[in-house]
């Protein structure tokens, strides 16, 4: 690394600068330290704070509650913020904001949050609840409340310790990371326009649930639905030349023909979530119902079954569907069948940029003596938003929040001795990449 010096310190020797370097180097970190744990009471504060505000994707007034307590955090930081309305996707909205760095080209990096739970109003899952001196349980408080504090806290520091002014940080807190609004294109247009020429982003998901390992890639989702039509019969004349097997035969034909081609290829996975048939079928794609009649002496006529399937990269996409468009393809005899596919998270696939950033967040990990931090498996890592600035950035790195366990049900439960370490690993990363770290040289 290359250090710039005031001009008083020209003519000072070599030596003796790079001694005043690595003193400037140490106290900033001392600085950014105390300043977490001076103020770890005022985090966890406000982690309760926001958990006890219902924001159940589609609670929308919750949702824009945790939104304007967390842009008056920001504001105070010296964000532009702004809210993006959600009704063109029908959603409450999104967060964002935007602080410029105090010279022209510095490090531009975004940083990614989101406001909603999976816990609606009807939830009985509520509150924020204290278990023990190290742990709470709460509805978010993982996934990804905590997280959001954690961001939060990560640039206070940085401003303590005049880091902050170096870097042009954008964050976004989408409002709908737990059941996008659609379309996809449009809600997530907020998020890809803040990626776009950023050096880096970094989300602050919970990941694994482990402090050693942090996500560097993450498997995109899509959705599919098959729906298969057959020639209804007497049942005593199924399989006769001219009724043939039926729709229910024929789906499963289908069924067991995807897990026969694909089953057991690495980090693919797809799965059948609902299948309804018989004489008539009915399938309610918004409410993720269905309902089907028939009798035992019919040939089945109709078969609807919905599934999701994710992969590592869009080839793997890609070479997945033309395998179950041939397996439907490949039908009996009176039967039709078709397989729609409808995209949901891209991938985000490993790259060399993503090791190199956990590379940096390790290595801030290790100077604060908390042990090297790993890449954890992609098909241990759900779909989450930083997967859409993937395609944008160098450099991405996920799951780097408050961490726990049971995260989507009423158990969800936080390691709060992770808030202030996390948060101390995310504010030296941060401030490696506004040193220049991670650029290329």
């Amino acid at each position: 690394m290359r250090f710039l010096l005031p001009a008083s310190l020209a003519t000072v020797p070599l030596a003796l600068t790079l001694v005043v370097a690595q003193r400037g180097n140490t106290d900033q970190t001392a600085s950014i330290v105390s300043y977490v744990d001076a103020h770890n009471a005022e985090a966890l504060s406000l982690v309760e704070r926001i958990v006890n505000i219902n924001s159940g994707t589609r609670n929308v007034d919750g949702v824009r509650e945790v939104g304007r307590v967390l842009r008056t955090e920001l504001d105070g930081l010296g964000f532009r913020t702004q809210w993006i309305d959600g009704a063109a996707w029908q959603r409450a909205g999104h967060l964002v904001g935007e602080r410029a760095a105090r010279a022209a080209g510095a490090p531009r990096v975004l940083l990614i949050g989101h406001l909603d739970t999976v816990f609606e109003r009807d939830s009985p899952f509520q509150k924020f609840e204290r278990v023990g001196r190290t742990e709470a349980r709460g509805p978010g408080v993982i996934d990804m409340k905590g997280g959001d504090v954690v961001l939060l806290q990560a640039l206070r520091s940085l401003a303590a310790a005049g880091v902050l002014d170096d870097l042009h940080v954008l964050v976004v807190m989408t409002g709908d990371e737990e059941a996008p609004g659609r379309p996809l294109a449009v809600s997530r247009a907020p998020l890809i326009d803040a990626a776009r020429g950023a050096l880096a982003a970094v989300g602050f998901e919970d990941g694994a649930g482990d402090p050693l390992y942090a996500v560097t890639s993450r498997r995109g989702t899509a959705t599919w639905t098959l729906r298969v039509s057959a020639t209804a019969a007497h049942s005593s004349q199924v399989f006769r030349p001219d009724v043939g097997p039926g729709a229910i035969f024929e789906a499963a034909r289908v069924l067991n023909g995807f897990r026969e081609k694909l089953a057991g290829e690495e980090h693919l996975t797809f799965n059948p979530g609902l299948i309804v048939g018989g004489s008539a079928a009915q399938y309610a794609a918004g409410e993720a119902t269905g309902s089907a009649a028939g009798k035992d002496n019919v040939v089945a006529a109709t078969v609807v079954v919905t599934g999701d399937l994710r992969a590592l990269s869009t080839e793997q996409f890609e070479h997945a569907r033309k395998t179950m468009q041939a397996v439907v393809a490949d039908r009996m005899a009176h039967t039709q069948g078709t397989l729609a596919f409808e995209d949901g998270y891209p991938p985000m696939a490993p790259t060399a940029g993503n090791a190199r950033l956990l590379q940096l967040y390790s290595r801030a990990s290790e100077m604060l003596q908390l042990g090297a931090v790993a890449a954890v498996s992609p098909d241990r890592a759900g779909a989450a938003d930083a997967s859409f600035a993937a395609g944008h950035v160098a450099m991405v790195l996920d799951g780097i929040g408050l961490m726990g366990r049971d995260g989507h049900t009423p158990r969800e439960t936080a390691d709060l001795t992770t808030l202030p370490t996390q948060t101390k690993r995310a504010a030296l990363l941060l401030r490696s990449l506004a040193r220049g770290a991670g650029t290329a040289k």
